[in-house]
């Protein structure tokens, strides 16, 4: 097959051209646009039951993993008239026309423009006051190891049982885990963050060793890093199922809590991922039959505040938030003072 030889595919009830379906996209293995376009297709229940109806940001790689990138969040014009997009806004208040996840017909389109990664908002575009996804970012500081991500995660996975919250886990793709809660669509995203500030602050609580809630760099040293702001509003997180833009084409895959201990994430990629899937189906079925109620821990997040507590720092990017302490690094503040 040629670049030049387009091939068609027929999905969901459209068609989508795939150009230039020779074009490498992962280097280390050679698979090609049209490799990815059929993982997709070959995948398409599970990731379909993770984000359809939301929106997503395009991370696009239009020469491949190895290539340059940008984050595409407006739709072109030129889009297909069935490309169905819905109005999303920054934290300054910049709106966009961003692609909805409606169909696997929409990720095989963005899979043509070079998109190597779905970013996915925690809400369906129907309802963007509500955020039904927590979203656990488990992130390793340097000089921790895998093995430390997976004690980590287990628990939060024992901590939310003691909550009574049924979690689900999955590989990153690259170094960390991400554990996702699915809510009932009952709270706003600011009350979902206050609700990850009160887990990651307990459980560096009950594991000080080995899990910081600390935002600052400086002071999370060789532990894993608990990122309650990935549920900060407008924020996304890297969508299950989606391969990555790394030469290897690995996948950030769904796993069952009894393989953390064991997974390999780097051998879980666009070629061995649904064979995989085929074997044990997915790990994230039940996830949405049983929705989780976070209403104990946004309360104790409520209580500190009300006995005189602060909130965790917010990204740059957002505007100065009530209850929020100083947003300045500690080391840069003792040299002001």
């Amino acid at each position: 097959m040629s670049d030049d030889d387009a091939v068609v595919i027929e999905a969901a009830g459209h068609e989508v051209t795939i150009t230039s379906p020779g074009k490498v996209f992962f280097s280390k293995g050679g698979q090609t646009k049209l490799d990815l376009a059929n993982y997709y297709l070959r995948v398409q229940e599970p990731i379909m039951a993770a984000m359809q109806d939301r929106p997503v940001l395009l991370e696009r790689y239009p020469n491949g993993a190895s290539g340059k990138s940008f984050f595409q969040k407006r739709i072109p014009d030129s889009a297909p008239e069935w490309l169905q997009t819905t109005v999303v806004a920054t934290v300054n208040g910049t709106e966009s026309n961003a692609l909805v996840a409606a169909d696997i017909a929409h990720l095989l389109w963005a899979v043509n423009q070079g998109c190597l990664g779905f970013h996915v908002w925690p809400y369906h575009h129907d309802d963007p006051e509500h955020a039904d996804e927590l979203r656990i970012d488990l992130d390793p500081q340097p000089g921790v190891g895998f093995d430390g991500v997976c004690e980590a995660a287990l628990e939060v996975r024992d901590l939310c049982a003691e909550r009574g919250i049924t979690a689900y886990v999955k590989t990153s793709g690259s170094k960390g885990l991400h554990i996702y809660i699915r809510l009932l669509p009952r709270w706003d995203p600011y009350q979902v963050r206050a609700a990850a500030v009160t887990l990651a602050r307990e459980l560096a609580v009950r594991k000080p060793d080995l899990i910081t809630d600390k935002w600052w760099k400086e002071e999370r040293g060789t532990r894993v890093f608990v990122d309650f702001n990935q549920n900060a509003p407008h924020k996304t997180v890297f969508g299950a199922w989606s391969a990555r833009p790394r030469v290897g084409a690995q996948v950030s895959t769904p796993i069952s809590w009894d393989e953390v201990a064991t997974i390999l994430p780097d051998d879980l990629t666009i070629d061995t991922v649904p064979d995989r899937l085929d074997a044990t189906g997915d790990p994230w079925a039940n996830s949405g039959d049983e929705l989780q109620d976070i209403d104990e821990l946004v309360a104790q997040f409520d209580a500190h505040i009300e006995a005189g507590g602060f909130d965790e720092p917010w990204p740059p990017v957002y505007p100065k938030m009530p209850h929020e302490p100083d947003r300045v690094a500690p080391s840069r503040a003792r040299k002001k003072d």
